[in-house]
Parts: structure tokens; sequence; C-alpha cells
């Protein structure tokens, strides 16, 4: 008998859901009850959320709403959580493969008390936005150079939709348009070079702000690509492929975090001809947080389209071992997050974290919610910039 009613349940459950989403109900789903008719639905406290058992239910980023956005259009949204799940250009410890599905479990408790960010004064998960968790971009294992491809295509077909605020209103990119943004789950760092071409043909050359331990600017020849061309673009040398392929803004792109070592001065001078401002990680011992903030927004400014990338491996191994090239000296956690909300001011139109692997991390899950924490800052600053409509019909171009 069971089986018999089990289609029925689940027809009964997507009619629900569907006829919530398109209803033109505008409720914040996620202030929508799971259990419907077995516990409660809508949901008391500020925002209708409560405390909630986080631990059950399918992970997605901070408990959000999943949507198949690669297979059907028929969700809109204003930001999207999208897995880049590619760790075939690594150098050292593979694993970032794993990393979109371990920071999605490392943000279940995000939003167990409602998802309020105090410092920023906002509460992403319950805003203006319609935010989703749009799964992960199929990428193969075999092929890095499909891989590649794969990853642009996936995060472009996201980019260039209409948003669901202000769909109609001008916009920043290169058609006049407003545009939704997408947040990335990688994968090793290879997957910006394809983002970065995604971006390109939304909103032209780009200013980038790099955290990370590593350059990421080497030439191939220097960092591991000399045998082939498929080897020339690796998590070390993407930077240097954005460069000659004219992805980035000129002298607008800064690394922040910086401590490697290098094969020589010249790594720094050929940083130099990439594009990129260096701000290293002991610099925060003379000039704080404060200063460093101002370093950041002098070198990209606050009126230009500008794009975030943040490698896990900026932080401290004590605080994130579970990265592909772990490197002492890094900052804290507590440290990375301030200088992220000094940024709030910034057009940001994407963003991601990578080279989180989460077979290295400690069973107390440390880097995986280090990471979904830096998410939910970088999530606060887009919410509390409002839908990118509000940088009107200035092109990218043109500023």
């Amino acid at each position: 008998m069971m089986f018999k009613t089990l289609p029925g349940l689940l027809l009964l459950c997507v009619s629900f859901a569907t006829a919530h989403s398109h209803s033109g109900d505008q409720t914040p789903l996620s202030a929508i009850g799971p259990h419907s008719g077995l516990w409660y639905n809508k949901l008391p406290g500020d925002g209708g959320t409560q405390a909630d058992s986080v631990f059950s239910g399918i992970s997605t980023f901070g408990r959000l709403p999943y949507w198949p956005c690669l297979a059907s259009e028929i969700e809109q949204f204003d930001i999207a959580f999208l897995g880049a799940p590619f760790d075939t250009g690594t150098s050292y410890r593979p694993g970032a493969r794993f990393g979109p599905s371990g920071i999605r479990q490392g943000s279940r408790r995000l939003n167990l008390y409602g998802g309020y960010n105090v410092p920023m004064n906002v509460n992403p998960f319950n805003s203006w936005a319609r935010v989703l968790d749009c799964g992960d971009i199929p990428v193969t294992s075999y092929d890095n150079t499909f891989a590649i491809k794969q990853i642009e295509d996936g995060h472009n077909a996201l980019l260039m939709r209409k948003p669901h605020t202000d769909a109609s209103m001008d916009g920043p990119s290169l058609q006049g348009r407003t545009l939704p943004r997408v947040i990335t789950l990688g994968g090793d760092h290879t997957i910006v070079l394809p983002i970065l071409r995604s971006v390109k043909k939304a909103y032209g050359p780009i200013s980038v702000i790099h955290f990370d331990s590593h350059l990421d600017t080497w030439k191939p020849k220097v960092f591991g690509g000399s045998p082939s061309e498929v080897a020339s673009i690796n998590h070390g040398t993407y930077f240097y492929h954005a460069a000659q392929e004219g992805l980035l803004r000129n002298d607008s792109n800064i690394h922040v975090g910086i401590r490697t070592t290098l094969s020589g001065p010249s790594d720094y001078e050929n940083d130099g001809y990439v594009g990129f401002e260096i701000v290293e990680a002991r610099e925060i011992d003379t000039l704080g947080v404060a200063g460093i903030i101002k370093k950041i927004l002098a070198r990209v400014g606050i009126e230009q389209p500008v794009y975030l990338s943040i490698d896990i491996d900026t932080l401290d191994p004590a605080f994130a071992p579970a990265t592909g090239t772990p490197e002492t000296g890094g900052w804290s956690t507590r440290e990375l997050r301030s200088i992220l909300r000094g940024l709030e001011g910034l057009n940001l139109v994407g963003a991601d974290i990578v080279e989180v692997a989460p077979a290295y991390d400690t069973n107390a899950e440390l880097t995986t919610m280090a990471a979904a924490d830096i998410l939910f800052e970088v999530m606060s600053i887009m919410v509390k910039k409002g839908p990118l409509s509000k940088l009107g019909k200035t092109k990218a171009g043109e500023l």
C-alpha cells in the first residue's frame, strides 16, 4: 500500500513547491518551513525565522532553496551559488573537487538563528534578493581543456540571465542590462580563468581582488606548464593567461595575503606586468585591518564593477588546514572576515572561494565552516549593496 501512495505523495510535494514558487507570493523562501502539515509552515521570530534542526535535510548553501538552474530557467534569482568541482589543475594536494559539497556541509548552521549578520546589519537570507543554490556545473575529470570550457559555459549560462529583481532596469553590463550575481564554490583556483572569460562577456575586462597566499601569475614555463598547452593552464598560471587574453582591467587589480616563496624577484616583476599590486600577509602587523582595507579600496576604487576571488589558503593552516597548498604565517578567520566587511561599498558583480579540499580537514570541519562563513560575508556585501541596477546606465567599459 505504501508503494502505491508514494508517487501521489511526491506529486503533492512537487505541486506545493511549484504553487508557492510561481504563485506571485513574494514571501522569502527561507521564511517557509520545510514541514508543512507535519510541524509548522510560517516560522516565528524576526523575518519569520526560528532556530531549527539544521543537521537534517539536504545540504545546500546555508539551507537555501535548491533549483537545477542549468537544466531549467523557470526560477529567477538575484544571487546564485554554483559549484565547480574541478581539481586537476592543482600542483600539490588534490581534493578540491569535493570543495562544493564540503562548503555546503560547513554552511548548515549559518541560518540556524535566522541568518542576521550583526556587524554588517543585514540579513542576506531574508532581504530583497532571491538567492538560490543552483547545484554544480557538470565537470569532467578526464580532460582539462573540456572541463574549463564546461565551467565557462555553465557560469555564463547563469550570469547572462534576467535577475529576479529589476530585470527591466538599466545596469552596468556591456549591454546596459542588470544581471544577477554568481558566487562559485570551487574547485581549485584554475576555475577563475573560465569564470573571468565568462565575466568579460558580461562586463568587459574586470578589476579583481585576489585573496591568496600565492601570486598565481607565474609564467607557464616557471610554473609547470612547459610540457604542453594544456599543462600551461593550472592553478598557478591562470592570471597570467587572463592578462594575456585581456580579461583584466589594467592597474586596478590587487593580491591580498601573499606570503609564498618565489623562484626569485623576477616573479614580482612579472606580477606587476600582469597588472597586480601586492599586500603581503605580514603587513597586517604594521597596517592593521583598517590599513589593508584602505589599500584595497584605493587600488580598485568604489565605482567600477569588481570581481572577488578568495583562496581559502589566505587563512593560516591553523584555521584552515584543508587546502591544496597550505602556507604558514597567514591570517585568522576573524581578521579575514573583518577585512571583507570593510569592502561593503564595492560593486561586487561576482565572487568565488576555492581550494577547499575537505579530505584534509579535521573532523570538526574547521575549513569548510570557515569557507562558508567567508561567503556569508560576501553574500552580505552583495545584498547590502542592492541590485546592480543601482549602478544605472554606466557600462563597465566606460568607467
